[in-house]
């Protein structure tokens, strides 16, 4: 490579490496978190606390607040502005505690603290959390709402005085209510990196939780209320298998109350294949009013009953690649509440490849999978079957005093072979399969996996569609639609990707709010809001916001706007489900190509540069063409040893001043073409390049290099600031070039000595232009001045 001017040496490492950086292999671009931020859709949340984890994010619409529980903290959030005067209880754990955890060998900053994992409201004026309180949980009360205040007015009439009180809302009211503190054991896991799910009923309190110290006593609890304490039977692999709780949730049988059901989702170890035990997902349920057997299983479940979840591909040799550990849980309600949709995240269990999927439930699979037959087992050595012998009344599972069983008020009513039964059966034979029997959308073979989702059903011009939004374990957020198509066949577009945090880190959890068209991501490090739209992003053209195929958003005559359906049909353009501009933007595609940039950049015969061109929709295609100079023909640019076309642009290696020409960039998408970049290239004389960096003088460019601007090769010094702004792993390999360049010099000037050299590199000195941080406003203006003179010589 020849030595490079500034400004050109600068632009190939932020075209070259920043953009391999920020694409991902499903072809979109994910949107960093500066330029997120930028657009005004996203808040981070920004008090200094000395905190973290923020996993328990809990949301109350009608009160417009985010209750959050992380490390020692409380929050209480505003849901317009989680950055709006925010509550905060600080409710760490002893000092005496704290050591005596850090005694029994636990680690001060990971497990010796109060990690809150329970938030519930108990009523409108009254939250119920719990925290690990340092491997000893506690739970408490925190009372919550603003302090009414009354205003009293007297008016006087011919007769009478009459006393007008009026109540009006004044300060907020959050904190911990004294002398509440109880003990948290079968509430909350003493554990913090043990997951546990809970759900407040009428009073009572259902967890699935680890309830011993040592983490191997798994349970699923009831607690508080008047009903009797239950939970699921002690050390029973067959119940429970080392858990991991992902989600729970109420969904009701029939209309009848006492069919109501609780179900719970989790992954657990199975041994069920050979000897080795495996992650298998499953869905379990219990009956609300169960209140146990009366001689066996007292006080424990006798309506318990689980079956696993099944989420694979099939493949063309038959087997099936199983996504085996459940991640993340989401239930969409629907006007039936009896029937909502759940989704699943799924992971792939196992070494040998990365890859996630979501898959799709029904309720009507589900029903008929705990209708079916019982998984039975003769014996350790033997395989399950499905159990062929007489099934005892009630059918196990049942709930007492339902539909089917009117006259059974308790399960203590229930006969001993029915609970016998349950005790040794809790596992059906059938497993649950996804709808259509394969997931709704799957990665694999990509460098991150999805950890969390959550759903949001749109209407749209063209109908109604479920938008899905997925956490990954890198930090980011993916947008995502799924649209039928013919014969069972569905299209899977990736709307957009966000980068939520600075750091990428795991996305614990995520919370959307339809109503305020928000989302409310956390993790390990932070909590952000964003907003479920960005239309202004995809372009200033209506093809853009048409091919952008986003339901949110549609073109209203002047710019990509938020779409809704309460305006005029004649002023919106938008089709999601096909994404044509050609229909649906006559009259404006004509001013498509209008507002093209025409550029103009500089390389150096012999160097490499790099033409940037990026789609804004990952499924168009993009072709480069080359008109060269004083010439009317145009040549399509293919991939070859010298050329490369990638999916941010055209890489051109060892420039030729036959390179040099107007390069045009073209996007074609349903038949659709428009013109996103043209660029004129213009490729120096290596020769003079050198002449001008030899003989020294100023180093201005002569004339006929086409260019005005101060040519000089980078220092070390520089080098590093810029490395430093750059850092990724990427640049190692550009980090070995420019330690070679510096310590041999250049091919071409290999006939100097280094002691010329070294004193053509202090010549050769620049001006201070190094880049600071946000704030430092000096040496940006310096900058600036230095770009000034440079113009006006």
């Amino acid at each position: 490579l020849m030595p490079l001017p500034y400004r050109l040496w600068r632009s190939v490492f932020v075209y070259g490496v920043a953009w391999g950086l920020c694409c991902l292999s499903s072809g979109l671009c994910a949107l960093p978190v500066r330029e997120l931020r930028s657009t005004g859709t996203a808040h981070h949340f920004a008090y200094l606390l000395n905190t973290s984890d923020y996993r328990i994010l809990r949301m109350d619409e009608d009160h417009d607040r985010m209750y959050v529980g992380s490390k020692d903290h409380i929050l209480s959030l505003d849901l317009h502005d989680i950055n709006k005067d925010p509550h905060i209880i600080h409710w760490p754990v002893s000092e005496r505690r704290r050591m005596e955890c850090l005694v029994s060998g636990k680690d001060a900053n990971e497990e010796c603290a109060n990690f809150i994992r329970l938030v519930e409201p108990w009523n409108r004026t009254q939250l119920y959390v719990c925290g690990t309180g340092a491997y000893n949980p506690v739970c408490t009360f925190v009372n919550r709402g603003r302090k009414p205040q009354v205003r009293i007015k007297v008016l006087r009439n011919a007769q009478a005085w009459t006393v007008i009180s009026t109540y009006i809302n004044s300060e907020e009211i959050f904190h911990l209510e004294p002398g509440k503190v109880e003990s948290g054991k079968g509430k909350c896991s003493y554990d913090p990196n043990l997951n546990s799910v809970s759900a407040l009923i009428n009073g009572e309190l259902y967890a699935g939780v680890y309830v011993d110290f040592m983490g191997t006593d798994s349970a699923i609890f009831r607690t508080l209320g008047t009903k009797t304490a239950m939970r699921t039977d002690q050390y029973n692999s067959r119940w429970l298998n080392d858990p991991t709780f992902i989600h729970v949730q109420l969904i009701p049988d029939s209309a009848e109350r006492n069919d109501d059901k609780l179900y719970f989702f989790f992954r657990e170890k199975s041994s069920e294949m050979g000897h080795s035990p495996v992650t298998q997902s499953r869905i379990g349920r219990i009956c609300l009013n169960d209140d146990g057997g009366h001689c066996c299983l007292v006080n424990k479940w006798s309506t318990f009953l689980k079956a696993r979840l099944i989420c694979s591909v099939p493949g063309a040799d038959g087997m099936e690649t199983h996504f085996d550990e459940l991640r993340d849980v989401y239930i969409q309600p629907t006007q039936d509440t009896k029937n909502p949709v759940i989704y699943g995240v799924f992971s792939v269990s196992g070494s040998v490849f990365k890859g996630s999927a979501v898959c799709v439930y029904s309720m009507a699979d589900i029903r008929m999978v705990f209708n079916g037959p019982f998984a039975h087992k003769e014996g350790p050595n033997y395989q399950w079957v499905a159990y062929t012998g007489k099934i005892p009344y009630p059918r196990p599972g049942t709930c007492p005093g339902g539909t089917f069983t009117p006259n059974m008020k308790s399960t203590k009513d229930y006969p001993d072979e029915v609970i016998n039964f349950m005790r040794n059966h809790p596992a059906m034979y059938n497993a649950v399969y996804p709808i259509h029997k394969r997931p709704l959308v799957v990665r694999t073979n990509v460098d991150y996996e999805f950890t969390t989702i959550t759903v949001d059903q749109v209407t749209a011009a063209d109908g109604n569609y479920e938008v899905l939004f997925l956490g990954t374990d890198k930090g980011t957020v993916q947008k995502v639609i799924v649209l039928p198509r013919d014969d069972l066949q569905t299209e899977e577009l990736v709307l957009e990707e966000v980068e939520v945090f600075k750091v990428p880190t795991p996305i614990t959890t995520m919370k959307i709010s339809s109503k305020r068209q928000q989302l409310y991501v956390s993790s390990v490090l932070g909590l952000t809001q964003l907003a479920l739209h960005r239309c202004d992003v995809y372009g200033e053209a209506c093809a853009d916001c048409c091919l952008a195929r986003d339901p949110y958003c549609a073109w209203d005559g002047k710019s990509c706007s938020r779409y809704s359906a309460s305006q005029k049909r004649r002023s919106r353009r938008q089709d999601v489900k096909y994404g044509n501009p050609i229909r649906q933007c006559r009259g404006f595609n004509s001013n498509a190509n209008k507002n093209t940039l025409e550029m103009v950049q500089y390389g150096v015969e012999g160097s490499s540069t790099f033409l940037e061109c990026q789609a804004r929709s990952p499924h168009a295609v993009i072709k480069w063409h080359l008109q060269r100079d004083n010439s009317d023909r145009r040549k399509e640019m293919r991939s070859d040893g010298r050329i490369l076309k990638t999916e941010q642009g055209l890489l051109l290696r060892s420039l030729q001043p036959s390179d040099s020409g107007m390069y045009q960039c073209t996007a074609t998408e349903k038949n659709f073409k428009h013109m996103l970049v043209k660029l004129q290239l213009v490729v120096l004389s290596s020769r003079a390049v050198n002449n001008v960096l030899v003989e020294g003088g100023g180093g201005l460019v002569p004339s006929s290099l086409h260019s005005s601007s101060t040519q000089w090769t980078p220092s070390s010094g520089q080098y590093k600031d810029l490395l430093t702004i750059l850092s990724q792993p990427e640049m190692s390999l550009i980090n070995q070039y420019c330690q070679d360049y510096w310590q041999f010099g250049d091919p071409l000037l290999g006939a100097l000595k280094a002691k010329d050299l070294k004193e053509l590199k202090e010549q050769k000195k620049p001006r201070n232009r190094r880049h600071h941080g946000e704030g430092e406003g000096e040496g940006e203006e310096k900058y600036e001045q230095e770009e000034q003179e440079e113009a006006e010589t």
